[in-house]
């Protein structure tokens, strides 16, 4: 799963200058070059889930990664923004295969807040990888050129493949897997909407990954442009995504002991609350000092450590018995609803942070009444 955060935020310090190499006119229309990439993050499950429920999760973790590498070539030898485009898609849908097999492969083997512990441990890994990769990104883009970030990319999906190969075992047996029809994705979904927590969920995970979205794709413009940060901005991101880290890893310990949805209220408050604090204390103003900027995403992020883990296994756990079909589908609404919503709050990050906070507070606040409204659906079950 790593590998898409290295896909991802390895290119983060060479947006401009793969803008300009291949002519992009809008600089703002870089963001596309990260956003895009969720697109196909959130297509290709349609495929490669509800295949692999049928013929098991490992070969289609092999062909995902076969297009990641085909995908990465396209990238390489971009000479437009569309072109790039394309490539960055594809690649998506390559890496959208282990990102979902990943997770059905875990549901194949826990379940319950045990489930989520597993998932926090995986997030944390997943997590270190946006630590160095902004570095590693600067570095390859200082001593060769931006071509030679998709070229390490390529090195370690590789890499991983093999380790993949040599060390991972199957982990759908035969007992459940299903018969292949033109029908199982349709009934797959039909199943899964009758679940109102999974799609609840889902659609929580949908508001939070969007709004995160807009940060990761407006990042190197706001410490680049606003705070002429360039130098510091690898190190930057990657304080920031420690402590993202730091949250996963206690998630690890606490969710077994207070629940998954204890935790994910908890930390649905203090995201809204934070982005709040902010809007309220800088409606009118300029942006705040970079320090001040950095202590109120710390916390944002913080707050998200807590939620994405336990949001995708909170989802997944009333469809483990449809565990490929359901990542793929709980995945593409996820994705379809961060997309626009990243690109339409982005649009408006010119000349201040302001606009991203805002689009935190939004997306907290209507996140906050869905759980609400679904914990009140289960009182009134029980």
């Amino acid at each position: 799963m790593a590998i898409t955060a290295l896909a991802i935020d390895a290119v983060l310090p060479a947006l401009d200058v793969i803008g300009k190499d291949i002519g992009v006119e809008n600089p703002q229309n870089n963001q596309l070059i990260i956003i895009l990439i969720f697109l196909g993050l959130g297509v290709g499950p349609l495929v490669f889930g509800p295949v692999s429920d049928s013929i098991g999760r490992k070969p289609l973790v092999y062909l995902g990664f076969a297009i990641f590498i085909i995908a990465s070539f396209i990238c390489i030898f971009s000479e437009s923004l569309e072109m790039m485009i394309f490539g960055r898609i594809l690649q998506g849908i390559g890496l959208s295969s282990p990102r979902t097999i990943s997770i059905a492969m875990v549901r194949d083997a826990y379940e319950g807040d045990y489930m989520a512990r597993i998932m926090s441990f995986i997030t944390t890994i997943f997590i270190l990888v946006p630590v160095v990769a902004p570095t590693l990104g600067k570095f390859m883009l200082d001593h060769y050129n931006w071509q030679a970030i998709f070229y390490i990319q390529l090195i370690f999906g590789i890499l991983v493949t093999l380790w993949f190969f040599k060390r991972q075992p199957e982990t759908l047996s035969d007992l459940h897997k299903k018969k292949w029809t033109s029908s199982i994705f349709m009934d797959g979904f039909k199943e899964l909407i009758t679940h109102k927590s999974t799609l609840a969920f889902t659609v929580i995970s949908g508001f939070i990954t969007g709004s995160f979205l807009v940060y990761l794709s407006t990042a190197q413009q706001i410490f680049h442009e606003q705070y002429n940060l360039i130098d510091e901005f690898p190190y930057i991101f990657a304080a920031l995504a420690v402590t993202v880290g730091m949250a996963t890893l206690l998630n690890g310990n606490l969710v077994l002991r207070f629940g998954m949805l204890k935790l994910i209220t908890w930390a649905l408050i203090l995201y809204f609350l934070a982005s709040l604090l902010y809007v309220i204390l800088f409606y009118s103003t300029t942006n705040p000092s970079a320090l001040i900027l950095f202590l109120f995403c710390a916390v944002q992020f913080f707050a998200i450590g807590f939620l994405f883990g336990n949001l995708r296994a909170i989802a997944m756990q009333p469809v483990g018995h449809i565990a490929g079909i359901a990542s793929a589908i709980t995945g593409l609404i996820s994705t379809l609803m961060a997309v626009p919503l990243s690109i339409y709050i982005g649009a408006f990050v010119k000349t201040s942070v302001l606009p991203m906070f805002i689009g935190f507070t939004i997306c907290s606040l209507i996140s906050i009444g869905i759980l609400y409204y679904i914990k009140g659906l289960r009182k009134k079950e029980i």
